[in-house]
Parts: structure tokens; sequence; C-alpha cells
């Protein structure tokens, strides 16, 4: 399991509805480490199966195995700056894949999929514009966003020709602890997988903005930080935790054959971000702390999508920027080198890739599982309550669960 909105989203699954069945399906790629799920490896209610989204056999084994009923589709090749240079691997990874698990979900009958798309998918949005609806045309600028697009399409076609009851989710930008610390400005489906429900599902890792570990790991490191052309792109920055509360919400409350923006209201340029970045290290940006790099081919200047059909199904953004980017710049501090083993060799402006998955080395082994002992004793608070209906993880345990970042108050 990689990082991001998907390894959020299982342990919250996990935790809060010990009723249902969470498999972890992925391919252990890259950007995946299996620390993201070991707080929930004595969970009775958890599984891992490591697989490939694009194997229909790999897929198929672990629909059959847990009898799965659900799937949340994270998995997907996401990094755009990658996308430019090996633009085949998208198509095969996000496009064949989403095909593979479509074709596969069919056969199995299953109840319900949830296909996590991106905001990239509308392309560029101007600054006099307004936000885009989930109406709006499907105008993508870079390989990765067609590519995710492309998924759209046949998951659109198989509601459309097969009646699979499926949903779509378009998120801004998601940002917490646990992310691989790459370069990249969109949401991240990192490796591969789904999450699903009782009696059986599969997981994945997906999501998020990798641009703020990756800064914070530089500056632990006593370096620049490289911006891309003039910084001042901006984004919409979405606490993981609340991107966890969004997609419970769209399992319990959303509607078959719906498409669902989750949209946050912090939209901030990348200049900003690094200023903000440089003030939790007690910097000053007349150090020249900050440098920039020749832009890529092609950088949308905005995405802005409106989340109000959203928020019409109870969901809330809870978590202010400023707390969220505490959080996990504090996390990545005290953990985020040991987490990920050697990471110099994506720390670069463009950086380099090696396929071997990164675990923390056997010399770090027994720090790695110090934390997650802390973290599993911090797990062990009280139990999740109901609030109008909906399940929602206590505060004690959002206080406590130091490792998963800040759980937002309102894990719907």
């Amino acid at each position: 399991m990689g990082t991001d909105s998907g390894s959020w989203l299982v342990r919250h699954l996990v935790l809060t509805y010990p009723q249902y069945r969470v498999v972890c399906f992925d391919k252990l790629d890259y950007c995946a480490t299996m620390n993201n799920h070991s707080i929930l490896d004595s969970q009775p209610n958890f599984s891992f199966f490591q697989g490939d989204v694009a194997s229909p056999a790999d897929v198929t084994a672990c629909l059959e195995q847990y009898k799965v009923d659900t799937i949340f589709h994270f998995a997907a090749q996401s990094h755009v700056d990658l996308s430019f240079g090996n633009s085949y691997g998208f198509t095969a990874t996000n496009v064949y894949g989403t095909h593979v698990m479509l074709e596969c979900a069919k056969a199995a009958q299953i109840r319900r999929f949830v296909h996590v798309s991106t905001d990239e998918v509308y392309g560029e949005v101007d600054d006099d514009s307004e936000d885009l609806m989930e109406s709006s045309i499907l105008a993508p600028t870079n390989p990765y966003a067609a590519s995710k697009a492309a998924a759209e399409m046949l998951v659109n076609a198989y509601w459309k020709s097969f009646k699979l009851p499926v949903m779509i989710a378009r998120s801004n930008n998601v940002y917490g602890p646990h992310q691989y610390p790459e370069s990249k400005y969109s949401f991240r489906d990192a490796s591969y997988g789904s999450i699903g429900n009782a009696p059986g599902s599969k997981s994945a890792a997906n999501t998020v903005l990798e641009v703020i570990p990756k800064f914070t790991c530089l500056l632990q490191r006593g370096k620049k930080v490289v911006l891309h052309g003039d910084g001042k792109h901006t984004r919409r920055y979405l606490f993981a935790g609340d991107a966890a509360d969004a997609f419970d919400t769209i399992l319990h409350k959303g509607l078959i054959g719906q498409i669902y923006n989750i949209g946050s209201a912090d939209e901030i340029s990348n200049l900003t971000l690094c200023s903000r970045l440089l003030k939790e290290f007690g910097l000053s940006e007349s150090d020249d702390w900050i440098a920039h790099s020749q832009d890529r081919p092609f950088n949308d200047r905005r995405y802005a999508v409106n989340g109000q059909k959203l928020c019409d199904l109870g969901w809330q953004q809870k978590t202010p920027f400023a707390k969220g980017l505490k959080t996990t710049v504090d996390w990545y501090r005290q953990y985020g080198e040991q987490w990920w083993g050697n990471i110099d060799n994506i720390l670069g402006t463009f950086p380099e890739i090696k396929s071997p998955p990164l675990v923390p080395e056997h010399k770090m082994r027994g720090n790695v599982d110090s934390v997650l002992k802390e973290e599993r004793n911090a797990m062990r608070g009280p139990q999740p309550t109901s609030v109008n209906g909906v399940h929602k993880a206590s505060d004690e345990i959002a206080k406590t669960a130091h490792l998963n970042g800040e759980i937002s108050k309102a894990d719907t």
C-alpha cells in the first residue's frame, strides 16, 4: 500500500466499521510500503492481497477469495512528470487496468464500484471562471489526466451497457502523512487496488499531493526547494482525513450512476506553499531557500471544482490548511525518512524512479516496529460512535492516532 487517501480510507473503514471486511489489493510498486497498513495486521476484519490491477487473474482471484461486493478503484500511475516521458505505462495501468477491473467486477456481480478519478480531467480553469460542476466538459492537458479521463469513459460505458453499479469521484489535491515524497501536483492514486465492503473487499493506495512531503524532506536536509516555472500555479488542498470522510459519504450515501466532485476551499499558489513550509522550519524567504526550474511541457495554472453536490449528502471539509500542513510536516520530520528507506533518487527536480518497492531497510526495522507499536496502542482507544445515523471516529482516536495524522472529526 502506498500513501495518500487510499491508505487513509483503508484504515478508516477497518477501524470505524468492524462489521466490514476490508481487503487491500496492491501491486507494491516503487511508491508503496507495507508500513502504511501494518497497524491493521492484528485487526480481524483486514486482509492484504498482493496483485496487479492489470492482471485479470489476480483481480479475479481476490474477488473470489474474499467474496468482494464493493470496490473502491484508486489504482493508477499518477506522477504527471513521468507521464510526459513514459505515457504508454499510464495507458496500460490507468486505462487497460480500469478495463480489467470493470470486466472482473461485472463477472463478479459487484454491487458498488467507486472509481476514483481526479480534478485534472477537467483541464485548466481560468482565474475568472466559475468552479466546474460534475457535468462540465472534460478537457485534460497532460497524458496522466488524459488516461484518467479515458478510464472514466470506460466506467460510464459499463454503467450504460451492463448496468454495472458505478460512481465516480473527482477530488482536488489530497495531502497528509504517509505520502511517498515525489514531486507531483495532482491527486495521487498510487500503486494498485481498491477498497470494499462486507463480506469482502479490496483496496489500494491512492492519492495525494507529494510536493509537501518532498519539500519537507529537502528542507529537513538543509536543501533548497525547487519550483517548476514561476511558482504561481495554484492548487486546492484537501487533508487526507477529510478525503477519507468524503469517500465514506459517497460509499454510504452516494447514488449509483452519479459523479461527485470532492472540493476544497483552500486554494494556494506553489510560492505561498513554499513560504508556509519555510515558516514551519523557522526559515526566512530572504535566505534564498526557493529556486526555480524549467516548467513542464504544459502545466495547468489552476484547477477549480464545485463540490456542493457532495456537501448536499452531508460531507464537509473540516481541517484548516494551516492545521493539516503542520500535522503533515511534523510527521515527516519525525518519521518520513525511515518510513520510506532511501529516497535520495526521488528528491531531484525531475525524480529518477526505480522499480523495487521502497521498504525500510533491515537496520531500521526496530525503529519502525516501535513506531507501529505506539500507533497500535493509540488506536486501542474508545470505539467509534454513531452521529445522526453515520459512524464517526471518536475525538480521542483522532487526537492520539498521530501516525495517521489528525483524523477528521467527521469520518462520515
